[in-house]
């Protein structure tokens, strides 16, 4: 199965849900079949007065999870080309509907965000109430890649990132590390690698009945003294000032420009971010410009159901799924984009994405009901 569920008794009698993603193979990528085990699992553990705390982890030693497995909703997109694939309504749906589920679950979730945690992955890892990271740990939005866009949840956490720091890892889909994530807010404390089974046996031990809060916290405090020797070098914030002047603009053309410049850059680190935007996806970069003017002030709620519309609707245009034919299924690395200039993409083009398909109540309306 490419979930395993478990529940693991504590002291007091009541009981630990683990949750473990398990297609090592994918790099734990989610799939329809996942995400609804996932959020019948968990709806069902809320309700349940015997389960105190939920764990949220992934086996393999490389990641936490990738992201969706975009080579099925893709090839799904390949066949059913102009229209919305059933199996892409129901995933983008099931997926944004944990994802809330994680954000507002009335019980302490911890996730073990090791290895790569990226796409739907930081979906998880940002929904989660206490966020792990290790020092292997590589976290990053990179639909810029496939012609897609920062989705899971990124509506949410991006936009509530200091400065322009969300809009730079949206519009070039680089990767961070643990201390960046723990500088900027998108984790919460780094343990050592090995320190999972500590972590499991220390939950058991709480007493959870009474100030649980406390002694959870205090938990951590005393695993993350282990890892004070392991803290990478932040990668982020050398680099704050620069990235910031590279945004501050509010024409994306220019933007765009200025990254072009930098991509040959004496910084290593900047000249990736630069080719990976100007290699990317322009549909792309426009919609995360676009996304995040929007998204500053929506509620939760809002920004998922404003991501579901525009998922729906790149998988009618053609830029995603020949981004992932492209990166994943060809693996040609030579995507044939639709808009090859940033310049002449269509103003109403991009608006369109954001418009919902059809008069159909809007199958997001109600999340916040449950």
């Amino acid at each position: 199965m490419d979930v395993l569920f478990e529940q693991q008794p504590t002291h007091q009698g009541s009981s630990i849900g683990i949750v473990t993603l398990n297609s090592e193979k994918t790099l734990n990528a989610l799939t329809l079949a996942s995400v609804e085990a996932m959020l019948h699992h968990l709806q069902n553990w809320a309700q349940d007065p015997s389960v105190v705390c939920v764990v949220l982890r992934a086996e393999g030693q490389k990641a936490f999870c990738a992201g969706a497995d975009v080579r099925r909703l893709a090839k799904a997109c390949l066949e059913q080309p102009g229209h919305v694939p059933q199996l892409a309504a129901q995933f983008f749906e099931t997926e944004y509907r944990l994802d809330y589920l994680l954000h507002c679950f009335p019980k302490p979730v911890i996730a073990w965000g090791h290895g790569y945690v990226m796409g739907g992955g930081m979906g998880l890892l940002q929904g989660a109430s206490i966020r792990i990271v290790t020092p292997s740990s590589r976290l990053a939005m990179p639909e810029i890649n496939i012609g897609l866009y920062p989705d899971a949840g990124a509506s949410w956490f991006l936009p509530r990132l200091p400065g322009k720091l969300g809009l730079f890892l949206g519009l070039t889909g680089v990767q961070i590390n643990a201390q960046d994530a723990l500088d900027w807010g998108l984790a919460d404390r780094l343990l050592p690698e090995d320190q999972y089974e500590a972590l499991l046996q220390g939950l058991r031990h709480i007493n959870w009945a009474q100030q649980p809060e406390l002694q959870l916290n205090a938990l951590l405090q005393s695993l993350a003294v282990l890892a004070q020797a392991q803290h990478p070098e932040a990668w982020i914030a050398p680099r704050r000032a620069r990235i910031e002047q590279l945004l501050d603009t509010t024409e994306l053309p220019l933007a765009w420009e200025a990254f072009r410049r930098l991509s040959e850059d004496a910084d290593p680190f900047l000249a990736q971010a630069a080719q990976q935007l100007i290699q990317g996806c322009p549909m792309t970069a426009q919609l995360v410009w676009e996304q995040m003017q929007r998204a500053r002030h929506l509620s939760l709620a809002e920004a998922f159901q404003m991501e579901y519309t525009i998922s729906i609707n790149c998988c009618r245009h053609p830029e995603f799924s020949e981004g992932v034919r492209a990166k994943l299924i060809d693996k040609d690395q030579k995507p044939r984009w639709h808009w090859a200039d940033i310049n002449d993409i269509p103003l109403t083009v991009v608006q369109a994405h954001f418009q919902p398909i059809g008069t159909h109540a809007h199958p997001l309306a109600q999340i916040n009901e449950g």
